[in-house]
């Protein structure tokens, strides 16, 4: 626990400084971040099993984090780029004597290349997001950090209400077989959490906080299934975390896993209902 705390004392208020400078800041941050979250999930289907080409699957992680940081420069020659770099790592599986090795070479590279590059919603949710109203609380953040900083809030009040109440109340447990602690409970009580704290975060960008009562659950759940998607991953593995990178919390990609699912789908609702 001391060294998760000296850890998150570190790690959240450089996070937060990242955010509030936002812009090319954010985008680089998130391509850092990124290129750490590949390196570790193509170690984890490696020890599961599945060969990868690391190299050229960050790249191209890398180029679809570069097609969200940056919409208005590549003007839809993003997805391009990225087919572009799914068939170069098909050539690439050529190479394989065994057609099955080859195929699974294919699949595995592009799989983790694809995972980890779904954090380039973090991105696309900035710039796709409506402007903040003038007059609301958080419009000196502008929508790009406002947005982002729901999304983040979001995710940490899901973990941290999920904590604490299937700590104290858990009893039934789901899923074991992928992760052995989560209850019934604390999904219960992360889901609360994530709705109060989007509904305020709604009210402070200038947006109905009743949304709150859709987007919040989505946020929550979406959250969980990332955290349920690398548990699956390292199940395969045998791995207990992602890396060792950040004493007590694990590797990158046990950081990141959640906002692989929760950004796309805030994304997705702000896009459909709120832009």
């Amino acid at each position: 626990m001391r060294d998760r705390a000296l850890s998150a004392a570190i790690l959240v208020p450089a996070l937060l400084l990242v955010l509030v400078v936002g812009g090319v800041v954010l985008a680089v941050a998130v391509a850092a971040v990124t290129v750490l979250a590949a390196r570790e999930a193509f170690t984890l289907l490696r020890e599961a099993g599945y060969p990868t080409l690391p190299l050229l699957g960050t790249v191209l992680a890398l180029i679809v984090i570069l097609d969200a940081a940056f919409p208005g420069v590549l003007e839809g020659s993003g997805l391009l780029l990225i087919s572009v770099g799914i068939v170069l790592v098909a050539v690439a599986s050529f190479a394989n004597p065994n057609p099955r090795d080859g195929l699974s070479l294919w699949m595995a590279t592009t799989f983790g290349a694809l995972y980890v590059s779904l954090l380039g919603f973090v991105l696309r949710l900035g710039h796709v997001a409506s402007v903040v109203p003038a007059g609301a609380p958080l419009a000196p953040l502008g929508a790009e950090r406002g947005w982002v900083l729901l999304l983040l809030l979001a995710v940490w009040s899901y973990d941290t209400g999920a904590f604490l109440v299937g700590r104290q109340f858990g009893r039934e447990r789901f899923l074991t077989h992928l992760s052995p602690s989560k209850t019934y409970a604390g999904l219960v009580g992360g889901v609360v959490a994530a709705t109060v704290v989007v509904a305020i975060l709604l009210w402070g960008l200038g947006q109905s906080p009743l949304h709150a009562i859709l987007l919040g659950p989505l946020t929550g759940l979406a959250a969980q299934g990332g955290d349920l998607a690398e548990s699956l991953l390292k199940r395969a593995a045998k791995a207990k975390d992602s890396g060792t990178l950040i004493p007590g919390h694990g590797g990158m990609l046990d950081r990141v896993d959640s906002f692989l699912f929760a950004a796309p789908v805030v994304t997705l609702y702000v896009v459909a209902f709120l832009a």
